[in-house]
Order: C-alpha cells, then sequence, then structure tokens
C-alpha cells in the first residue's frame, strides 16, 4: 500500500476518536450540510468571516484535522465535486489551501513538523485540491513526484501520534473503570477460592535420571519449578465419584494420616486420596489448616508433592501425586516381581537423604518428618524414591535458642527415636535414628521388629550389631540379593546405619552429612564394580 493510500484509512481512525482538545461545541448557523456514514457533517459561518467544519455538531478547531477530514470525505465518495455547494469548496480552500499554513501555528504542537514548513513555489502543488478550486497548477509532475512521496513518507507517521495523542482521553476512562472491574473479580474470586476445593495438577518436564548420577551439591538443593498444567476443582461428590465411595479395591495403603486411595481425575490424571481418620478430627481444625499450609511450601524431587485438600463437613481430604510402583517394603517383600539389586538400594538411600536434609535445612521452615519407615518410601517406575505421608509431620523449633520442640510421641514401633520416646523432645535428630533404621532394613530386607523369629534376631538393629560386630557382615545381607558387594562398602554403610542409630542424638550425624558419606560410599561402590 502506499503511504498516500494509507492517509484515508488514518482519518478514519480521527473519525473514531471521541471529544479532544481539537473538537469543541458549535453554534454557528450552517451554510450547508451533509450525511457522510455515521457523521453529519456541516459547513458554519463565523462572525470572523471564515469558515467552519463541524462534525457530529462538534467544532473541528485544528484545520490539519478539518482538512484530513474533508479529504476522507471526498476521497470516500460522500462529496462530490460535481454536487458540493461553493462552501464546501471554499472550506476545502480555506482548510487544505496555501493560505491555511500560515494559521496552523497555534495548532503547532499536535501536527507532525514537516506538515509545518513554509509552502515554497514547488511545494505549493502539495496541497490537497479534489476538484480544481485552489488554481494550483500541476506542472512538472515528474519532478514533484519524490517530494510529493518524501512528504506523504514523513507526515504517515506524524498522523499517527496524532490519532494516538487524540484517541488516549477517549479510553483512559474505561481503562480505569475496567481496572476497577478486574479489581473486584479478582477480589472475588480469592474468597470463593478459600471456600471451594482445589487441586492444582503438575507435571515434571525433568526426563527420569537414571541409577546412576555424578555427585553434585545441587543434589541437596530443591529440584526446580515444574510448570503448572492446570488446576481442577473438585467436590465432595466428585471425590466420592473418583473412588467410588472409597471403594476398598481402590485402597492403596494406609498412612498417619489414614486410608490412602486411588483415583481418577476426570482428565484421566491418576492421583492419591488420603482420607483422615476420625480421631484427626479430635483436633482443632486450624491445625489441619496450618499441617496443610506447610505442606504445600514443599518441592523437592524426592517429596511426594500435595496438590489439594479439602476440610468440609466430616471429611478432611488430601490430595497427592500418584507414585505407580508401590512402597519400598513391598519390592524388598518380593511383591512386584523382582528384588532389588544393591545399585538401587544405595540409591533409593540416597533420594531418602536428600529430602530429609531437604526438609531439615532448605524447606521454609524445618521438618521433621517423624515418620520415615519403608511403607512411607514410594517408589516410580525408574526406581526414584519420594518420601511420602506427612500425617506426623511437625514444624521444628523455631526458636534460635531452642534445640527441640516438646510434643506428643507418635511414629512407628521400631524406627521411634529413642531419646524421643524418653524426653518427649522433638529434633531433626529422630528423623536421622529412623533412617538408619531404614539403612539396615533396605539391606537386609528385615523389618525393624520381627516378632516370628527368635529373641536374639527379633530387633533387627541389635541382631545386625551383633552380626557386625563377630565380623559375619554377609549374614546381614538380604539372601536374594544377588549382586556382589565388596567388603569395604559394605562396613562403611553398616557404620553409617549405626551412627544414624545411636542412642543419643548428640552422637548421629545430620542428614546433610548422612548424604555425604552415602556419595563417597557409592563412588567406592563404583570403582569395587570396575575391579571385578
Amino acid at each position: 500500500m502506499s503511504p498516500s493510500a494509507l492517509l484515508p484509512a488514518l482519518a478514519v481512525l480521527l473519525l473514531l476518536c471521541c471529544s479532544h482538545p481539537a473538537l469543541a461545541s458549535v453554534a454557528e448557523p450552517a451554510l450547508s450540510r451533509t450525511a457522510c456514514g455515521d457523521d453529519q457533517v456541516a459547513v458554519l459561518d463565523s462572525s470572523d468571516g471564515l469558515l467552519n467544519l463541524s462534525v457530529n455538531g462538534v467544532l473541528v478547531q485544528d484545520r490539519v484535522i478539518a482538512c484530513q477530514k474533508l479529504r476522507f470525505y471526498f476521497e470516500s465518495g460522500c462529496l462530490r465535486c460535481g454536487e458540493v455547494s461553493d462552501a464546501w469548496r471554499g472550506a476545502v480552500k480555506q482548510y487544505c489551501g496555501e493560505g491555511s499554513e500560515s494559521s496552523q501555528a497555534t495548532s503547532h504542537q499536535n501536527v507532525p513538523r514537516k506538515l509545518l514548513r513554509r509552502p515554497t513555489e514547488n511545494s505549493s502543488r502539495n496541497y490537497y485540491d479534489p476538484c480544481g478550486t485552489l488554481d494550483l497548477h500541476e506542472n512538472n509532475q515528474d519532478t514533484g513526484d519524490s517530494s510529493e512521496n518524501s512528504d506523504h513518507l514523513l507526515a504517515v507517521p506524524g498522523v499517527i501520534l496524532i490519532c494516538c495523542g487524540l484517541m488516549f482521553p477517549c479510553f483512559h476512562a474505561e481503562r480505569k473503570e475496567a481496572s476497577r472491574h478486574d479489581t473486584t473479580t479478582i477480589q472475588r474470586n480469592a474468597i470463593e477460592s478459600v471456600s471451594s476445593y482445589e487441586v492444582s495438577m503438575s507435571s515434571e518436564k525433568v526426563p527420569p535420571t537414571p541409577h546412576r548420577i555424578p555427585p553434585s551439591p545441587s543434589r541437596f538443593a530443591p529440584s526446580p519449578q515444574v510448570a503448572r498444567v492446570g488446576s481442577v476443582n473438585l467436590s465432595i461428590q466428585q471425590i466420592l465419584r473418583a473412588t467410588q465411595n472409597f471403594s476398598p479395591s481402590f485402597k492403596l495403603g494406609e498412612g498417619g494420616f489414614g486410608m490412602v486411595y486411588r483415583a481418577v481425575l476426570p482428565d484421566g490424571t491418576a492421583v492419591a486420596v488420603k482420607r483422615a481418620k476420625k480421631d484427626q478430627f479430635a483436633g482443632p481444625r486450624d491445625e489441619f489448616s496450618n499441617e496443610v499450609d506447610l505442606l504445600a511450601k514443599i518441592d523437592h524431587r524426592n517429596l511426594v508433592r500435595l496438590l489439594g485438600f479439602t476440610d468440609k463437613g466430616n471429611e478432611r481430604i488430601i490430595i497427592t501425586e500418584y507414585v505407580p510402583n508401590g512402597t519400598l517394603r513391598e519390592h524388598l517383600d518380593g511383591q512386584h516381581g523382582r528384588i532389588l539389586d544393591f545399585n538401587q538400594r544405595l540409591e533409593i538411600a540416597i533420594d531418602v537423604a536428600h529430602a530429609l536434609t531437604y526438609l531439615h535445612l532448605y524447606a521454609e521452615k524445618t521438618i521433621i518428618h517423624r515418620d520415615v519407615k519403608s511403607s512411607n518410601i514410594l517408589l516410580t517406575d525408574s526406581y526414584r524414591a519420594k518420601v511420602s505421608d506427612f500425617g506426623f509431620a511437625r514444624s521444628g523449633p523455631t526458636d534460635t535458642e531452642k534445640t527441640h520442640i516438646s510434643t506428643k510421641v507418635k511414629g512407628t514401633a521400631g524406627y521411634l527415636d529413642p531419646e524421643y520416646l524418653r524426653t518427649y523432645q522433638l529434633t531433626p535428630k529422630s528423623d536421622v535414628f529412623s533412617f538408619g533404621i531404614l539403612l539396615v532394613e533396605i539391606l537386609s530386607a528385615r523389618r525393624p521388629v520381627e516378632l516370628k523369629r527368635t529373641p536374639e534376631e527379633r530387633i533387627t538393629i541389635r541382631w545386625t550389631f551383633k552380626k557386625f560386630n563377630e565380623g559375619n557382615m554377609r549374614e546381614i545381607l538380604d539372601p536374594l540379593l544377588e549382586d556382589h558387594v565388596d567388603d569395604e562398602v559394605l562396613e562403611k554403610l553398616l557404620s553409617l546405619a549405626f551412627q544414624c542409630a545411636a542412642p543419643t542424638r548428640d552422637d548421629r550425624p545430620t542428614m546433610k552429612e548422612v548424604g555425604e558419606q552415602l556419595w563417597e560410599i557409592r563412588k567406592e561402590y563404583g570403582k569395587s564394580i570396575r575391579k571385578v
């Protein structure tokens, strides 16, 4: 499109503008009137003998804008040279003719600089003359073409600036009103979201990591934020339908919080639904809300992610991501058809150590899990471990001078910190003790308490320690484990487990130190495999 063809389109924009400084109300008598589209246009006689242009009853004061309007009316066919009166011809001559330039000085701030230059003998032909009323000669057209094109090219951005300046006041009030409307909508949605149950679904864009990953300090940091796919609003009725009224066939297990069920959302996404036991209702409702609020801020690749919750009527329900490959305990029991090899067990131990390190050191508040055990360790299809079931989780001491919190003992027999059990003083080292018991369980596949065994073997950690001191480490390993494990690697793993399970918390390492030792042990294991 040529620059000259753009001007009529830009003039349309001017016609769409609302009231602005270039327009004013009118009260002079009309010499001629006509209609052009939706516009009622008139040429008025003023008291000073000049002609004025009126559009929809509003006087056009800016001469450049008036000329653009007239040009648009002629080129669109609303005004035809053979039909217009002398008043229209005079208006064209007054607004678009050679003599109009000097009178534009008063409004030069709204007009492009190129339109304000003084006319010369060669440039006078550039003034608009639809009907030959200005007696301007069109000679030497070839020599004037470049000048005309240059004028139009420079005039186009100027007219655009005029349009923007004139149209801004029209939309300013509407935008303010729209802003107020958006604010009201946001506030209303925020209030509604408090009373509604919202499940935020997410997907990890990080591909499944292999079993062997080179050591990196970043493994101790939280995983990167994942993109949120969307959210689903679920009512209690929808949850009941998704679990078929909490059917036993959908039951996955039982944790500290309550029964866990598998459910499929309307979009086909599988989630885990945790339904609170009735004894959970004995506590005040704000404790449930505080716990969920705490867990909602947890985001780590080795922690099961909280997706949503509801607390309505007689139901308290937590929705978490669904981890498809069962629990660590099930795999140690051989329920999934294959036995975990030694490398997988070592990787699982490292994943759990990372999860607990994050809870103790890198979460917004120190979080003590209080129920670290093999049935709360879920495995993905690639055998990555995710710690689940935060029903017993508690915030650690907020006062920097305090080393513990006093609370009622909760946990699972066999994993419970004996010092916590005796003093009711809970610290992150209580999770370290549980991890030591878990590490022995991973190596031996024995539960912490084996009631069907002889009294000497009933408490697994005592039996393991006895075998270790007797030099019979091989007897501790899971008899179904076929991998070759170097004696030095096995000794370091068992020594670390005993450090974690020390009777007093001061003798236990931190979970961060545990993770670092596990990295070194994995290096040693890799070297031993290469030797074999």
